[in-house]
């Protein structure tokens, strides 16, 4: 509760002097990129969404912090490095899901099966994963977890819309003209994650996200922002489901 509270006050000071974060190496943006990367309309709606849900999200993410101090001894917070517009580095926020130094090497091998192979993009932890802690299965199939990203849209880092922000590993990976996809500001949401997400291929996922990136509009962020929930209670419910089978096949076409 104490972090939380403490986080909220440092990030929202920051924002209002318009520091940059204070992670080695990130540099902030220029007014010019920002504008490109972030237009007015696209600002406001973010800003206004988070305002207005701040009844909402507040206690949420106190409850949680609360849940994830209590049920496994650490920090509250994971901070990662993860690729924002253009490629610029960022620190993305999240509630910790999984023990203190869990091993990473496994969750990195299985994101590398899936960038050459042409299967839907299960999350590694619905087989069961004894990194997790407790409760982190059900925070990161609703989503939960990335609650503190709204820190990051605060920032002008993402947007409340736009595609997942990957890793630093998932994006050396990338084709060439795979890394077209950064060429919008990473979102909390997406039409990624709205279009079957973990039912997707990874090629699915590219071809949304640079979709998104060349047809960004006002009437595309709120049709997005409308279908976000519902997209979580079926992932939800998916979670829950026994795993297709491992002849399962890609998803329809994308509808937009």
């Amino acid at each position: 509760m104490t972090e939380l509270l403490r986080h909220l006050v440092t990030e929202v000071a920051r924002v209002h002097r318009g520091e940059p974060d204070d992670a080695p190496g990130l540099q902030p943006y220029s007014s010019k990129e920002f504008a490109a990367a972030l237009p007015t309309w696209k600002r406001l709606l973010d800003l206004f969404i988070v305002a207005l849900l701040f009844p909402l999200w507040l206690p949420i993410m106190t409850l949680i912090a609360l849940w994830v101090a209590v049920t496994s001894p650490g920090p509250i917070f994971y901070r990662q490095p993860r690729i924002g517009f253009k490629g610029r580095r960022f620190m993305l926020m999240k509630f910790r899901t999984m023990k203190v130094n869990a091993e990473t090497h496994v969750h990195e091998a299985y994101l590398e099966h899936l960038i050459v192979s042409d299967r839907p993009m299960i999350k590694l932890d619905a087989t069961g994963d004894p990194r997790l802690i407790i409760g982190g299965k059900f925070l990161r199939a609703t989503g939960l977890d990335e609650l503190p990203q709204i820190f990051n849209v605060l920032k002008g880092e993402m947007s409340l819309v736009g595609p997942r922000p990957c890793t630093v590993l998932e994006f050396e990976r990338y084709a060439p003209e795979q890394r077209a996809r950064v060429n919008a500001l990473p979102g909390l949401t997406g039409l990624w994650q709205v279009n079957g997400k973990n039912r997707t291929t990874f090629r699915e996922m590219i071809e949304m996200d640079i979709f998104y990136s060349r047809n960004i509009s006002f009437s595309l962020d709120l049709k997005i922002i409308v279908r976000t929930l519902p997209a979580i209670l079926g992932q939800f419910s998916d979670s829950v489901q026994p795993l297709p089978s491992s002849g399962a096949q890609p998803t329809p076409p994308v509808k937009t």
